[in-house]
């Protein structure tokens, strides 16, 4: 290949990645800069720049005690759901890769039928369920299901790390004296952090983002996460664009926070593993 066919190649590239960035970062710009103008000026000059810079909208919104106690409420189920989730997924894999018993493979397809099993047909029996069992506007109400809806997929991605770890790595170790579950805790779980990082992720992601199950488990406010603080937050300022988008993007930013962090640690994660390997 000459020089200017890797020049052009290479510029086609660059090209690519900046138009598939705009399509991310002019939404969230457009977003961040209609927060700053007043109803009357975003619908009369949508592209413009805020002439004055309402700043008032995102301060009354951070002042806001209702704004923090919606974070606060993600934040700890999300945590609380990861947590869940991992702890019973990591010993479900574990015994799917390690050992072999009747029906093992039997109970495994079972939970990849899970990923085959969509939330929103279980709304009807799950409501019904969570109300006899005295769990609505109980955040246990929503991370129970969040953990249990995201089993399937937590197992099958252990599953596969754990199976690449090699028997004779287990067999000296049980020869140094260390049980089936100090081998687990004490070894195989410090050489699955990448692999437990992305499933961590997943699981805060995804109940981070979930709206239809706070909405159907939480009726008292006081338990509202942020995705239904924005629906509620709309309807009541539907005709104040501009406050909704500051709330939006205010919104948006432990999300983008999480990201920030979580990507250096998962790259941190495997470049680690990968040089163990």
């Amino acid at each position: 290949m000459s020089a200017a066919a890797r020049r052009l190649r290479g510029l086609s590239r660059h090209a690519l990645v900046w138009i598939l960035g705009s399509f991310i970062v002019v939404p969230l710009l457009y977003a961040v800069l209609s927060g700053f103008k007043s109803t009357g000026d975003l619908t009369g000059d949508p592209f413009g720049l805020p002439s004055p810079w309402q700043v008032s909208n995102y301060t009354g919104i951070l002042g806001s005690g209702d704004f923090w106690r919606q974070v606060g409420n993600s934040v700890a189920i999300a945590a609380a759901t990861a947590l869940i989730t991992v702890a019973v997924s990591a010993l479900a894999a574990f015994a799917f890769a390690r050992y072999a018993f009747r029906g093992r493979e039997v109970f495994f397809t079972l939970f990849a039928v899970g990923l085959m099993f969509p939330p929103a047909v279980a709304v009807l029996p799950l409501f019904v369920l969570l109300r006899t069992l005295g769990l609505l506007d109980n955040p246990l109400g929503v991370v129970l299901p969040q953990a249990a809806f995201a089993l399937p997929m937590t197992i099958i991605i252990l599953r596969g790390f754990f199976r690449t770890i090699p028997a004779d790595l287990e067999e000296a170790a049980v020869i140094d004296g260390c049980g089936r579950f100090a081998f687990f805790w004490r070894i195989l779980l410090p050489m699955a952090r990448p692999a437990i990082g992305t499933v961590s992720v997943l699981a805060i992601v995804t109940s981070w983002n979930n709206f239809f199950l706070p909405l159907l488990v939480f009726t008292d406010p006081k338990w509202h996460t942020i995705p239904v603080g924005i629906q509620q937050f709309q309807g009541q300022y539907s005709t104040n664009y501009a406050l909704v988008f500051a709330y939006i993007v205010l919104a948006m930013i432990p999300a983008l926070a999480f990201y920030a962090v979580a990507e250096r640690q998962l790259i941190g994660g495997l470049t680690a593993g990968a040089t163990k390997g």
